[in-house]
């Protein structure tokens, strides 16, 4: 299963969406922190940063940041850690990385969630920011989650997740929808970012429900899966490898 169906409007095979999504990551990368930091009023790196402790990461762990795009959660995590040295980044885009490279000295590692390139019991934490829209499939990617953590490892999975509500649903289609992709292209004068941004609201709309993400947590084997919410928008999806 993947987190959404197939964007026809946008691509027709999982591979084309593998093509696609990092072309658009590619092209967006040099916007991407601009956006995201008064795109959610400059709260980023404070919540990532509280969501990981809140997790579990302490000093001394060995953290993986999977799809770490240009770092936001890998830098907040550096501040909880101590430094950046038990740190591996990871992400199909090149773009992205170019970007997250400048900001701390982690291990940096092209790749993609659903094949780790890691052996087995590796890290003691697995996190994941805003970006499980964009694998092709949970059960692969958690898989692989699970495979990569020793036990007793604990993973955090942080999402932005349409509310169900009617007036809830109508804000956050009018404001993801239409109001960010509009002022990312006012403000950036980028087709690409807000080409990334109108692809966000796309694959939130579209995204499968909560319940479904921790059904296939737990059929990856991971035990204690749970979701917490914050400000009815955010997800954070914890879980841990008995």
């Amino acid at each position: 299963m993947g987190p959404h169906p197939l964007l026809r409007g946008r691509y027709t095979s999982v591979e084309g969406k593998r093509i696609f999504v990092d072309g658009l990551f590619d092209a967006g990368a040099k916007h991407y922190d601009g956006v995201a930091e008064w795109g959610f009023l400059g709260s980023g790196g404070a919540y990532r940063r509280w969501a990981l402790q809140r997790a579990g990461l302490r000093r001394g762990d060995r953290l993986l940041d999977v799809a770490c795009g240009t770092g936001l959660v890998a830098v907040a995590a550096m501040k909880v850690l101590g430094s950046a040295e038990g740190i591996t980044c990871l992400d199909p885009s090149e773009g992205m990385l170019g970007v997250a490279k400048t900001k701390l000295a982690a291990r940096f590692v092209r790749g993609r969630a659903e094949q780790l390139p890691f052996p087995d019991e590796t890290f003691d934490f697995l996190s994941m920011g805003y970006a499980l829209r964009h694998v092709t499939s949970l059960a692969e990617a958690f898989g692989e989650y699970h495979r990569v953590l020793k036990p007793g490892g604990r993973l955090l999975i942080l999402e932005v997740t349409k509310p169900q509500g009617r007036m809830g649903g109508f804000l956050f289609r009018a404001y993801f929808g239409r109001l960010y992709p509009l002022l990312t292209r006012l403000v950036t004068r980028s087709h690409a970012a807000s080409d990334m941004m109108a692809y966000f609201w796309e694959t939130m709309d579209a995204c499968v429900p909560p319940a479904a993400v921790l059904e296939s947590l737990r059929f990856a084997g991971f035990t204690s899966a749970q979701r917490a919410g914050a400000l009815g928008l955010f997800s954070e999806y914890t879980a841990v490898k008995a």
